[in-house]
């Protein structure tokens, strides 16, 4: 998605959750610097490291997401797809045994498991926002093989290519790495969250709060977004 496209959106997203722009630009601004210092990915690198296949798994941590990686596990042969997983779902890959070949996050899910994902090959997708400056500057250093990317006017190292949530910006992600074939794997889009989406809940399952509910439409008008405009077939396991 062009940002002269996405800007519309993004205006959107900003007055419905009240969210600063200057919050976000400071935010990228930040991670920017950082990754000056520390060296960062391009898009075309990212590329030629994922260069194997152009069929894609994105992993969301939606309730159906351990029910989805068995199946893939035993349905699916893993090596033929690059592996994308949305934040708190590298959790459940790391519970399971599978790497992942991108993690997307902002640095909300359990930074243990995603550092580890790191260590075993994956690139960290990092993304910059107004809510998250403070972990932006403790926790980007000790990853390696970053991409930056923000929600507002992408600049210097960072990219925009669409998407609000940890989920459908992988899914954006996807589309700008050439992806044919995305199949959708804990991506329920549903009034329930997860221990992985929400590491602080006491039970494996629980009611999303209103603000997640807003979340969760989102990334599902932007999935549909990418099923109607961009030339790549989307299977969401879930339907």
């Amino acid at each position: 998605m062009e940002f002269g496209l996405w800007e519309k959106y993004y205006k959107e997203i900003l007055d419905d959750f009240g969210f600063s722009r200057e919050n976000d630009e400071e935010s990228a601004k930040l991670l920017d610097e950082i990754l000056s210092t520390e060296g960062c990915l391009t898009l075309d690198e990212l590329s030629e490291i994922v260069g194997f296949s152009d069929k894609y798994i994105v992993f969301g941590a939606g309730p159906s997401l351990k029910e989805h990686v068995q199946l893939l596990k035993n349905d699916y042969d893993l090596k033929d797809y690059v592996l994308v997983a949305a934040d708190g779902a590298t959790t459940a890959l790391i519970e399971e045994k599978i790497a992942p070949d991108i993690v997307a996050t902002d640095l909300d899910g359990r930074l243990d498991d995603i550092l580890l994902a790191n260590i075993r090959g994956a690139n960290i997708i990092i993304h910059a926002h107004g809510d998250n400056i403070d972990k932006i500057a403790r926790l980007t250093p000790f990853f390696n093989n970053v991409l930056g990317t923000t929600q507002a006017q992408p600049a210097g190292n960072l990219y925009n290519f669409g998407g609000f949530t940890d989920g459908d910006r992988a899914l954006f992600l996807a589309v700008a790495l050439g992806a044919s074939e995305i199949t959708l794997a804990g991506m329920d889009f549903g009034d329930v969250v997860t221990r992985y989406s929400r590491p602080n809940i006491e039970t494996a399952t629980a009611k999303a709060d209103d603000f997640k509910k807003k979340k969760l439409m989102y990334a599902e008008k932007f999935t549909q977004w990418i099923i109607d405009n961009e030339n790549v077939k989307v299977v969401n396991l879930k339907e």
